[in-house]
């Protein structure tokens, strides 16, 4: 994501006009006092030229978008432009042309002022939009408040069913988010459908009819292989306008997402990808997408490392949210494992020569597979596919990938085959996969932060917003170890389990003495282990209502003891 920047103006064609062939319809043409505009699609011009010469133009066939005014006949203006985009004989090309202007209205004799196109190549430039964000992020730290606002700018691009797709990260905690189209100089008020945050991916769309006028989505390609041409296009830091970078694709594999902290498919590109690419297409030689640009390697040692999210983890998201009205997201088997190379090893695993696999270290015990699976059992195959002892399985052809690859391929709620070696007997088990339930997560999908204020103590939930808040980007080096400890070794023993911390003590008169505890966990209130927050609000107001029960007790004791006394006084 970059700085804020401004768009560019644009014509705005609208209205059909049908063509007097009947067999083609001009694609669009408006009238503006003396000036008159028309755009004719390249499948319109492929098949107008088909109808009329009975092959079509050869060549690449761009967009033609004019707008004229008035001092020269708009046929020549579009015979013109049109023949500095295909190779055929110009007389072949005013008999097509012919047939489409035929349709056109009112008086032709109009000068060109512009000639433009939506097409650089084979790629849809017009389908790439600008995003821009104002994002409004909790305070962590002092969770009933929320930062100062701030806005940022990424990219986009038009899918099918008047859906806009971009990154997670660049709508992330948003207030408002808008977009611009190129060549426009309109931004137009978006609403965001659905946020994957483990694919980093999110899905906007726009009420306003105008901002559809002469779309057209663009269309998913095949997974690009090693050296195939990829360019990038976006609106990243440097100037205002669109802009396009070229490389090759360097290496596809399961990689972490820096913004969801999942591994899933990556292809890893040496096109620059900058702030402000966030969101934006890497088409393939056809035009076609194959990935959004999303995250880059920066570091001293590496230069021109750009990774994009591939069509096969894009079309997971889409078809996710398609299927169940919401993204549930990408599920997880729920365990750990290590590899099996080791010879020594394998012999304690009681496998053969001929078995492939990997040991399992440890199982989630909130994870379905805790119902089937044990330390120490080996993993032999996934949905009837093996999995070697480094943990790979065979993809497309003479390639490996990590078989965490397979997983990611399902959805929430699916069953998948699995077969173990357990104690030296083969077995084999349905699991239901589901989502992973994180003791601390990563995120909070949105929501604002848990917590509970009490005489000054401030109690919130242990989270990695929390942490980067209380201690920065290097949380990981400068948080309590006990803390780091939890969030990268402890699983969840039980679903809705959280790590409760006493944040800081607002000093106050009640908790003199007490001013210097801050970040410290909470394990057990009055002896009973908390589980959640929920649970320790519970303790504590159960405990406060003790107190006052035998605040009361004690009272009526005093005033009966008092009544008494009073009693023998008076005889």
């Amino acid at each position: 994501m970059g700085r804020k920047k401004a768009g560019v103006k644009r014509p705005n064609p609208s209205a059909e006009v049908e063509n007097k062939s009947q067999e083609i319809i001009l694609d669009s043409t408006s009238e503006h006092g003396s000036h008159r505009s028309i755009v004719i699609t390249p499948a319109t011009l492929k098949e107008v030229s088909k109808s009329v010469l009975g092959s079509s133009l050869p060549g690449e066939i761009e967009m033609v978008h004019i707008v004229s005014a008035d001092s020269e006949n708009l046929d020549d203006i579009v015979r013109r432009s049109v023949r500095r985009r295909v190779t055929s004989d110009p007389a072949d090309i005013d008999a097509a042309l012919a047939s489409i202007l035929g349709g056109a209205k009112g008086n032709h004799r109009v000068p060109a002022s512009v000639v433009a196109s939506s097409y650089v190549g084979n790629i849809n430039m017009n389908s790439v939009v600008k995003v821009f964000c104002v994002h409004t992020e909790p305070n962590f730290s002092l969770p009933w408040q929320r930062r100062r606002q701030c806005a940022s700018t990424g990219s986009g691009f038009l899918i099918s069913g008047r859906r806009i797709l971009t990154n997670a990260h660049c709508v992330e905690h948003h207030t408002q988010v808008k977009v611009n189209r190129r060549g426009s100089d309109k931004k137009f008020l978006a609403s965001v459908l659905a946020i994957g945050t483990e694919c980093d991916l999110a899905m906007l769309t726009v009420e306003d009819e105008e901002f559809w006028e002469l779309s057209e989505p663009l269309e998913f390609g095949q997974l690009p292989h090693l050296q195939d041409a990829v360019t990038v296009v976006g609106y990243p830091i440097g100037g205002d306008t669109m802009s396009v970078s070229s490389g090759v694709v360097s290496r596809i594999e399961v990689t972490p997402y820096s913004h969801g902290a999942m591994e899933l498919l990556a292809v890893q590109i040496d096109a620059a990808i900058n702030p402000g690419n966030s969101g934006g297409p890497a088409f393939n030689d056809e035009g076609k997408c194959v990935g959004v640009a999303f995250q880059s390697l920066k570091h001293e040692d590496a230069e021109n490392i750009g990774y994009i999210i591939p069509a096969t983890v894009v079309e997971h998201f889409i078809s996710d949210y398609e299927r169940n009205g919401r993204y549930t997201g990408f599920p997880i088997l729920g365990v750990e494992w290590q590899k099996t190379e080791n010879v020594d090893l394998r012999r304690y695993l009681k496998m053969d020569d001929s078995m492939k696999g990997v040991m399992i270290r440890r199982v989630e015990p909130t994870s379905p597979a805790s119902h089937f699976l044990q330390q120490d059992d080996v993993l032999l195959s996934f949905d009837g596919i093996v999995v070697s002892n480094d943990g790979t399985v065979p993809f497309r052809g003479s390639e490996r990938i990590s078989f965490s690859y397979l997983i990611s391929t399902k959805y929430p709620g699916d069953s998948v085959r699995i077969e173990v070696l357990q104690k030296g007997e083969k077995k084999e088990f349905t699991v239901i996969l589901e989502m992973p339930y994180k003791l601390i997560p990563f995120h909070i999908k949105g929501l604002p932060p848990t917590y509970f204020i009490i005489a000054g103590f401030v109690f919130t939930t242990l989270t990695v917003p929390y942490l980067r808040s209380e201690y920065g980007q290097e949380y990981e080096f400068d948080a309590p170890l006990k803390l780091l400890q939890k969030m990268a070794h402890k699983m969840a023993d039980t679903k809705g389990q959280q790590v409760v911390v006493l944040s800081q003590v607002l000093a106050a008169e009640v908790n003199i003495g007490y001013e210097d505890l801050h970040n410290t966990e909470v394990r057990t209130f009055n002896g009973e282990k908390v589980i959640n927050m929920e649970h320790f609000v519970h303790l504590v107001d159960a405990a406060i209502k003790r107190g006052i029960e035998v605040a009361e007790e004690e009272e009526k004791k005093k005033e009966d003891n008092g009544g008494k006394e009073e009693g023998r006084g008076e005889g």
